[in-house]
Formats: structure tokens, C-alpha cells, sequence
């Protein structure tokens, strides 16, 4: 413990050198988080779960737009460890070409700054007994998010909390303040542990369904959420689970549905909501009903056997608790959530983390400089179960991707070895990139050909989804596209024999992954990096490497420049 003192004295010194050389005013906020194993028993049965601080799910962060958060992390586990941060950035486009915010830093969707994304494309790992610390903006950002390990299985065995970003006082909210304001995470879980879990995939089998759904890292009835009569509340829900979609609804009560990763939505009413893997989702719930507690579910969805957990809304006047069985959802119905996200838009009138109202966001309007079109597939290779993107199954460098474009190691990668579309091609393993201009404004076309839903995500960028239906995209397919109010997020679901497209624009230089949010898929090869390129190789285009960046691999004894020399 003494070792461990001395190392947070000596790393404070370093935030606080880091601090003086930041330029801006913005608030700073500190967190010191250890993160270890610990005795957990989600589901009845005792487990070894990773705790931040002791906690499981791990602290939550708050803050507020545009404040610099310093996350200091030490790695008291017996593995390498990352942290990642699934927040995306918001966007601003004017008519005629794709705009840069008008900032000098990095945001928490990391612009201009894949040093900090928390991925082993792009970062280091913290080794065992060492630490790490994030430098973190959240420039330009409001909304409800999350972070989780990125590293191998460990998502499977916690490690991920709740990230909430408000709104400056002098941007109004197109909604009255709630009551309470709450954290939802909720998705699968296993009994087996995320070792014996990665086990079965280095086998070369799929992993197998799970035992059960978890809110708030409890079971059935574990946690109970507290409301006042006739007051309303705001749950923040996000999807943090590996390998299914669930379905949220509250017995009794309506959803008002308000954001959606950092996008203030129209405000419908549901009676439930698809949340797909990685997705987050922020609803408005009034206490409008008799007095007593009621169920709060969450229930896989697309899956022929049906997981189910609750939790209890409680009311603080209650003259009953909950009782009888829990109300059902939707199961495998494909139209109906395919209807409800697309029912899903944006709020034109209302303020994003700017003043300027979000309907000032014209992307409908702007040409797309190239399509790239993503396929999914499944097949065996030496036996052994994989996952691809267009024909490309990806396998991790011995050196991250940054490092390597950083200091110009030959050998790691090659740029083009994947291509911008389905080939037909039989399927390879490769450490597959994607190249892509700087200020260029993409038409990306998800493509799924096989019977079950799948999520994508993007670091580094959010995108407008114009459009999703079924069977096969063709360039007619651009006549049915949203280009007015539809939502823009960091994570899509597409659905089985579908497709989904987003506009992005290209305007974060830096080494992105883009993944399936099914972890299985992603650690067989679901996944690649793209390669957002500056010719111009400013610091004004990106930041440069950070002083604390940890070397690994050929980068190992290399020498650099930082910002702080």
C-alpha cells in the first residue's frame, strides 16, 4: 500500500504538469480509479468481477460541457488493462463543406486525439502494477454515455460505469428539470468468467447464450429506484452488454423519449424501447400512477429463448409493493423496432451543447466526397469460427496502429488492406486499415447478409443515420433516406438480411476503430481501423503524442516530440 501511495504522489505531480501546460479555462475535474478483482455475485452465484475503486459497476462520471476531466487509472489486475469511452462528439456542419469545431482540444470523443481512445489500435496497454492517465475534454458535448474495458473479455466481467455530460447553464434544455436523475446499465451476463469465456473463443467456437440480464450489476429485483408522486424522473439507459439487443420498459408508465447519445430527440412516447448493443438512451417518467412499487424490465430481444430481469420503481408513498408477473415485451419481432428506430428524430428546435439550435445542421445538403459499403460474414477458418468485414477478418498488430503510423514502423500495416466494398472475395485474416482524407464526407452503408441483428460502432465520430430497411442496398436505395431530421449517434443496429446507412463526416484525423458492439464478433476479427489522414500534419489537424503515452511493441525505446517539450 505504501508503493502504491508513492506512485499516486508522483503521478498527481504529473497531472499537474499536465494541467499548467493546457491552454484554456475550462473546469477541471480529477478522478483516481484502482482497478482490481473482487468477489461479485450478480447472479446468485459467486464470480470475480473487476471493480474500479471497489465498485461494481465502477464510479460514475458527471460533468459538465466543455470541462476537462483527469482520469488517473491503476492497473492493480494481473492482465494488461485499457479503458475506453463510449462517447461520441457532436457535429457541425454548415451548407456547402464540413466545418471544424472551433477548438484547440481534445473532446471525449477524442477529436483530434486517438492517443487517449482507449483501444489496443491505437494505445498501449497498462501493464499489470502500472497506470495510465486519460486527459480527457468533453468539448461541444452533452448527453448519456458510458466506458467499459476494451481489452479481451473483461467487458464480461464489469469494469464499466456511467458517463453523464450536462448542459452549461446558458444553453437551455428543451425540457423542466427532473426530480431525480438516474443511471441504467443493463444488458447479458455469464456465469463462466471473461477468462474461461475467451478461452472458448481462442477455440475457435461462439460463445454461448447467457445466463441471465443484469441492471446495475444486480439480478432479478436487485436495485430499487425511488420517485415521488407525481414528479418526473430521468433514467439514463445504456446497453452494456456482449452479445444481445434488450428491450426497457417500466410497468404502469410511459417513456418519453428526450436524447439519444447526445442528440435532443422529438419527444414521443413509447411504451417500451429496443436498445441495441452499446446504445444509450435517456427517457423522461412521470409518477403519474396509484401509489406502490412496479417493475422495471429489460428482456433480450431476437433471441428464441427470452432473459428477463427487473428492478422496482418505488414510490416514496407507496401503499403496495410490487407483486404479480412482470409485464411482457417484444421478442423477435424485426418490423416493429424497425418502425420505432425509424420514428426516432431529431428535436430541430432545440439547442445542442451550442446555442445554435440543432435544425442549423443542414447534412442533408452536403455532397458525399465516397461511398463505403460494409459487409458482415461469419465463416471457418483452420477450423476455427471467425467474423469479417468485407471478406477481412481482422488480427490484432504487435504494435498499436498509431504508434506504428506515428513513428513510421514498417511492417505493422498497410493501408488498403481492406477494401471500400464487398468484393465476393473467399475470406483472409489481416490487420486490416481503411484510408480516408481529412474533411471528406462519407456514405457508409452497413450490410448485414446473415439472420441476426448486429450493432456497429465508430470511434472517434458520429454520423446522421439516413436510412435502414431490408434486403439488399442498392443506389436506389437513396431515395428513401431521412435527409432532414434523422438522429445522429455513435452506435447503429442493423438488422438481420438489412441494411443500414449513416452520412459521417471525416473531420477527426486519427486512428479510428470501427467494431461490431457484439464483443464476440469484434475479438474474432469483426472489426478494422480507419485511417483519417492529414497531409497538412499540424498540430492545429492533431494533437500531438502525449508525454505519458506508453510505448509497446517495435515502438518500444523510440523517441518523440510532445506538446510539453
Amino acid at each position: 500500500m505504501g508503493d502504491y501511495k508513492g506512485v499516486r504522489v508522483c503521478c498527481f505531480m504529473l497531472v499537474m504538469l499536465l494541467v499548467s501546460c493546457t491552454n484554456g479555462e475550462d473546469p477541471y475535474r480529477f478522478y483516481t480509479w484502482n482497478v482490481t478483482y473482487g468477489d461479485i455475485y450478480p447472479l446468485g452465484v459467486k464470480q470475480q468481477g473487476i471493480l474500479i475503486n471497489g465498485q461494481f459497476p465502477g464510479p460514475q462520471i458527471e460533468s459538465v460541457t466543455n470541462e476537462n476531466l483527469i482520469v488517473n487509472v491503476f492497473n492493480s489486475l494481473d492482465q494488461p488493462f485499457l479503458v475506453s469511452w463510449l462517447v461520441p462528439r457532436s457535429i457541425l456542419l454548415s451548407v456547402s463543406n464540413v466545418a471544424l469545431h472551433n477548438s484547440q482540444r481534445n473532446g471525449v470523443q477524442q477529436r483530434r486525439n486517438s492517443w487517449q481512445d482507449g483501444v489496443d489500435g491505437t494505445n498501449c496497454p497498462i501493464p499489470p502494477g502500472g497506470n495510465f492517465t486519460y486527459t480527457l475534454q468533453v468539448k461541444d458535448q452533452i448527453g448519456s454515455y458510458f466506458y467499459f474495458p476494451s481489452l479481451a473479455l473483461h467487458k464480461a466481467a464489469g469494469g464499466y460505469g456511467g458517463f453523464r455530460i450536462f448542459s452549461r447553464s446558458v444553453i437551455p434544455v428543451p425540457f423542466p428539470p427532473p426530480a431525480a436523475d438516474y443511471t441504467i446499465l443493463a444488458g447479458d451476463w455469464y456465469k463462466k468468467s471473461h477468462t474461461d469465456l475467451k478461452a472458448i473463443l481462442d477455440s475457435g467456437k461462439d460463445l454461448p447464450f447467457p445466463d441471465g440480464l443484469l441492471i446495475n450489476g444486480r439480478g432479478a429485483n436487485g436495485y430499487t429506484f425511488f420517485v415521488d408522486q407525481g414528479k418526473t424522473c430521468r433514467f439514463r439507459i445504456s446497453n452494456v452488454g456482449i452479445t444481445t439487443s434488450i428491450n426497457f420498459r417500466i410497468q404502469g408508465h410511459k417513456l418519453l423519449l428526450v436524447e439519444v447519445e447526445g442528440t435532443h430527440t422529438l419527444q414521443n412516447t413509447y411504451d417500451s424501447l429496443d436498445i441495441h448493443l452499446g446504445q444509450s438512451y435517456s427517457v423522461l417518467v412521470t409518477a403519474n400512477q396509484p401509489a406502490k412499487d412496479y417493475y422495471i424490465v429489460a428482456s433480450t430481444r431476437f433471441t428464441s429463448k427470452v432473459l428477463a430481469t427487473t428492478a422496482i420503481l418505488h414510490y416514496s408513498n407507496s401503499a403496495g409493493t410490487v407483486s404479480g408477473p412482470s409485464p411482457g415485451g417484444p421478442t423477435t419481432q424485426i418490423d416493429w423496432s424497425l418502425e420505432q428506430a425509424r420514428s426516432i428524430r431529431r428535436n430541430l428546435t432545440a439547442s445542442g451543447p451550442r446555442p445554435n439550435p440543432q435544425g442549423s445542421y443542414h447534412y442533408g445538403l452536403i455532397n458525399t466526397t465516397h461511398t463505403i459499403r460494409l459487409a458482415s460474414s461469419a465463416f471457418i477458418i483452420n477450423g476455427k469460427k471467425r467474423y469479417a468485414v468485407n471478406s477481412v477478418s481482422f488480427i490484432p498488430a504487435d504494435t498499436p496502429l498509431k504508434l506504428a503510423d506515428y513513428f513510421n514502423i514498417s511492417g505493422v500495416f498497410s493501408l488498403g488492406s481492406i477494401p471500400d466494398g464487398p468484393t465476393g472475395g473467399g475470406p483472409h485474416l489481416q490487420t486490416s486499415i481503411l484510408a480516408a482524407g481529412f474533411r471528406g464526407y462519407a456514405e457508409i452503408v452497413f450490410e448485414n447478409p446473415e439472420d441476426t441483428v448486429q450493432s456497429w460502432h465508430i470511434d472517434g465520430h458520429n454520423f446522421f443515420v439516413v436510412g435502414m430497411d431490408g434486403g439488399q442496398w442498392t443506389p436506389a436505395s437513396r431515395l428513401t433516406y431521412n435527409l432532414r431530421d434523422t438522429i445522429s449517434r455513435c452506435t447503429v443496429q442493423v438488422y438481420p438480411k438489412s441494411w443500414t446507412a449513416v452520412y459521417m463526416p471525416l473531420d477527426n484525423v486519427g486512428m479510428w476503430n470501427v467494431r461490431s458492439e457484439n464483443w464476440a464478433r469484434q475479438y474474432l476479427g469483426q472489426q478494422f481501423y480507419l485511417r483519417v489522414f492529414s497531409a497538412a500534419n499540424s498540430w492545429r489537424d492533431e494533437n500531438p503524442i502525449p508525454r505519458n503515452a506508453l510505448l509497446c511493441g517495435r515502438a518500444v525505446g523510440r523517441r518523440y516530440r510532445s506538446k510539453n517539450d
